[in-house]
């Protein structure tokens, strides 16, 4: 009898099956994502580099004997900022795997307010690279110059394009392409990365095996549009095909069809 968990969903594209019960802080055109203070940089540093790194290699291999496949492709554009897209299907190791990609390069990860907003935490993760999205307009200004900044600054931007967490989901769920925008705007590849579940050599949880692909790169002989379009097919199809290297289902995902009458 197969007792694992069951999960209905109706939406691949906006069902959220996160734990987490946060009322978001709003991200408007006060919120500040850039610090140039010797004391920011410091802190910085320290919660990156003195507890995030090293508490991110633990977690990872401890809880999930976590490895990763072609670490070497990201390795060539060790000094280049650059875009990299994942599978979202961690609470916790969602934060810390792309740190064990491309160590020693440093990860900046486009977030959810909400993950700027928990009580001690939320001062915190702006320190480890969080960029939390804006809720208007006002706000993106800023948003998009961080974005800038940091490519510019040649570390990398991580992307989760399909915004909504699935615990353990073993699949690739269908996303837009909104976030490819920023590769195209500024002419940087594109490297992707999808988290397979695999049999545990010991212990419950499974084993994640990471695979990475890329580079892909914008087509600019293509309109706008269709480069974004471009680059998301590119990237979803490379993810679709790793997906399959998934050999263990925690948690099994049905679809329940909406009720129209």
């Amino acid at each position: 009898m197969d007792k694992r968990k069951v999960i209905y969903y109706t939406d691949e594209l906006n069902d959220e099956f996160s734990v987490a019960q946060i009322t978001p802080r709003k991200i408007d055109g006060s919120y500040k994502y850039i610090h140039t203070s010797p004391f920011k940089r410091l802190t910085h540093f320290f919660w990156y580099r003195i507890v995030a790194t090293p508490c991110a290699f633990l977690y990872t291999k401890v809880v999930f004997g976590h490895t990763a496949v072609g670490k070497e492709k990201l390795k060539k554009y060790e000094k280049i900022g650059y875009f990299i897209y994942g599978n979202h299907t961690q609470i916790i190791g969602d934060a810390f795997i792309p740190s064990m990609l491309n160590f020693p390069k440093e990860n900046y990860v486009i977030v959810h307010p909400n993950n700027v907003s928990m009580p001690f935490l939320g001062r915190v993760t702006p320190s480890m690279g969080a960029l939390p999205i804006p809720d208007g307009m006002d706000g993106y200004k800023n948003f998009l110059n961080a974005i800038e900044t940091r490519i510019k600054q040649n570390h990398a931007v991580v992307i989760y394009p399909e915004a909504h967490i699935w615990p353990y989901y073993t699949g690739i769920r269908p996303f837009k392409d909104t976030s490819f925008s920023y590769p195209v705007k500024l002419g940087r590849p594109v490297f992707c990365f999808t988290n397979t579940y695999q049999k545990p050599a010991f212990g419950k949880e499974p084993k994640i095996v990471t695979y990475i692909d890329g580079p892909f790169f914008p087509d600019s002989s293509l309109p706008f549009r269709e480069q974004k379009k471009q680059l998301r097919d590119q990237v979803y199809n490379a993810m679709c095909r790793r997906a399959e290297s998934s050999t263990e289902v925690c948690i099994n995902y049905i679809k329940e069809e909406k009720d129209n009458g």
